[in-house]
């Protein structure tokens, strides 16, 4: 069975954010000022075949946490979508 997985990897929410910090600043210097505390993160997204929805979400954990986020200063949540 075809499988979408959606990955977003995320700076986890104790550890300050530079490049959010950044983006927080342009925006504001563009006239967006209401927006604030801007959090860059990555979204990443496959397809894969798997037996099972679970099987793909084992896979897309496994893929995390060996090469897709660092740990130590990112979290992650992954999505997975039966492809019809």
């Amino acid at each position: 069975m075809k499988f979408s997985v959606e990955i977003e990897v995320m700076p986890r929410k104790e550890l300050l954010d530079p490049q959010g910090k950044t983006v927080t600043v342009g925006l504001h210097n563009v006239g967006f000022t209401s927006i604030d505390n801007v959090r860059v993160g990555k979204c990443i997204t496959y397809q894969t075949t798997a037996a099972t929805e679970q099987d793909a979400l084992k896979e897309a954990d496994e893929a995390s946490r060996k090469l897709l986020a660092n740990l130590v200063m990112e979290s992650y949540s992954i999505k997975v979508t039966p492809i019809s």
